[in-house]
């Protein structure tokens, strides 16, 4: 009943995380106005509001205006539903609450710099205040390791930018110095390893397939993410598989 319990809720706050992903980008408030259609302006109701299930139940357009509602709303309100489940079930007690925090604001920036290429100074701003407090307060890591990580992951990413002369973001470096100092050098490494790998991967299949040319940009803040989340919940197990062969 709790794993079912905390998947309602990941749904729930999805939805806000939808919200984030709409405002922030265009400087508006989170909380005023009211949830409303991005093509018409019209004020959801209630019923319209439920978590993916609204979506399927209106034959995934608005009720009003009749346009196609974007696929990311009911996309990213399951994703956290179930990103939920698995910190649950990974993460005990106060640290479910403090790994929940920080993947649902690594989650609204994935999918931001997906829609507009653009990582918010804000949002990078609250991962590093973030991962200070937590240090500070209930420190996980030896300082040591979570200044290493600073420079692992900001600084390498910084040197990237420099050589490839604006083929890595600012955001990205930004970005990777607040998850450098919240993973420790020996993660953040690991972490850049993966988002590197699950990239190229990704810009070898959309030039195959033609969906990509060869000096079309694609945004690296959400491989950042995704090989965040699997650098948190299996980058120790990795790191000692690694060592041992």
């Amino acid at each position: 009943m709790l794993v079912l319990a905390v998947f309602v809720l990941g749904l729930l706050l999805g939805s806000f995380l939808n919200v984030c992903i709409y405002r922030l980008h265009r400087g508006e408030s989170l909380i005023t106005p009211p949830s409303r259609c991005p093509a018409c302006g019209r004020r959801l109701r209630a019923g319209e509001l439920i978590p993916v299930v609204s979506y399927l139940l209106q034959g995934r357009r608005c009720r009003g205006c009749s346009t196609p509602i974007h696929w990311r709303y009911p996309l990213v309100e399951l994703l956290t539903g179930l990103l939920y489940v698995a910190l649950y079930l990974y993460y005990p007690g106060v640290d479910f609450f403090l790994q929940a925090f920080l993947y649902s604001v690594l989650l609204v920036i994935a999918f931001i710099d997906l829609e507009h290429q653009i990582i918010p100074n804000r949002l990078v701003l609250l991962l590093g205040a973030f991962a200070l407090l937590v240090q500070l307060l209930r420190p996980a890591l030896p300082w040591g390791s979570a200044l290493w990580g600073v420079l692992a992951g900001g600084g390498f990413l910084f040197l990237l930018a420099v050589v490839s002369r604006g083929g890595m973001g600012g955001g990205d470096v930004k970005l990777m110095a607040a998850l450098g100092f919240w993973y420790g050098w020996q993660l953040t490494l690991l972490l850049l390893f993966l988002a590197f790998l699950l990239g190229g991967l990704t810009g070898i299949i959309l030039l195959a397939t033609g969906r990509k040319k060869r000096k079309d940009p694609v945004p690296f803040g959400p491989f950042l993410v995704l090989g965040a989340f699997i650098a948190g919940l299996w980058g120790e197990q990795i790191l000692r598989w690694y060592l041992r062969w």
